[in-house]
């Protein structure tokens, strides 16, 4: 394994322990104890580099290969910076990368009717992380019933982007830890935790991830985290009701992925930008005419 720092430094070894205030970390010669507000992540030797996913072609998102459960402080750390706020005349919202030539993922009804859409990026700076705005954004794709959209930041800077790997929400289960950034209210990288309630909710014809971790208005399009540091779920609903908490929920990621690999049906038509393509009615046939009365 190995334990990157704050300040720069590398530890390579075997982890002994991992807890919430420190990680032992045997070096072969000896044993040293990392105090955990140091690590910035600790990741597998060979297995940091994320893969593309290989079954469906140029699909966008990436999974990542062999991904370590870390606290959520750990990875927040490394997670954060591919945390976006997405802003429009009309709101705000929140969104994700998903690719570092800018690809966003975050909710339809965030950017519905919309073309002025302006992305903040949190970009780390040492301790500290820096805001970058991008105004031109371009809408991919969309569908208002699974609650998806797929933006593009085209930057002049030609920059790679911080971005995170989508999970598999099938493997999740009821009672695990899960956590989400975002933006609710206007309150900036703001990260809430809880457990996942049902992995399999039905609502209104389409299936959610059901979860105590807090969604407001703000975090609709952000992403929802297992340990692992994957995306498994895009944070778009709660229940509204007076004295009723802890009832949110996110569209399931194998939805998500679905959506990206067959994004061209549901690309942008800026002749009707609340929807993908438009089709034109198919024709009916000829009525008969009516007999004349005699």
């Amino acid at each position: 394994m190995t334990v990157q720092l704050k300040n720069g430094a590398e530890i390579v070894g075997e982890v002994l322990d991992r807890r919430t205030e420190r990680v032992v970390v045997d070096l072969g010669f000896t044993v040293v104890s990392i105090p955990a507000g140091e690590i910035v992540r600790i990741v597998a030797r060979g297995a940091d580099q994320p893969e593309r996913d290989s079954s469906s072609g140029d699909a966008l998102f990436r999974t990542a290969v062999n991904p370590q459960v870390a606290t959520v402080q750990e990875n927040v750390a490394r997670l954060a910076a591919a945390v976006v706020q997405i802003r429009t005349p009309s709101g705000l919202g929140s969104g994700f990368v998903i690719h570092p030539d800018g690809y966003v993922v975050t909710n339809e009804h965030v950017i519905a009717g919309e073309y002025e859409i302006t992305v903040t990026v949190y970009e780390r700076a040492g301790d500290a992380m820096e805001k970058a705005q991008f105004t031109d954004v371009r809408i991919l794709a969309l569908d208002p019933r699974l609650d998806l959209a797929l933006l593009k930041i085209e930057s002049s800077e030609k920059r790679p982007f911080v971005s995170v790997p989508v999970g598999e929400s099938q493997v999740i289960e009821g009672g695990e830890t899960v956590f989400a950034i975002g933006s609710p209210l206007g309150l900036e990288r703001t990260v809430s935790q809880g457990i996942v309630s049902l992995k399999n909710r039905p609502l209104g014809g389409q299936l959610y991830i059901q979860t105590t971790t807090q969604i407001n208005p703000g975090n609709s399009g952000g992403p929802l985290f297992n340990l692992r540091g994957e995306v498994v779920g895009v944070n778009n609903m709660k229940a509204m009701m007076v004295g009723v908490e802890g009832v949110n929920f996110a569209i399931p990621s194998a939805t998500l992925k679905a959506f990206l690999r067959n994004r061209d049906a549901f690309a942008f038509d800026t002749r009707n930008p609340n929807a993908g393509f438009r089709y034109l009615e198919p024709p009916r046939p000829a009525r008969a005419p009516k007999p004349e009365a005699e």
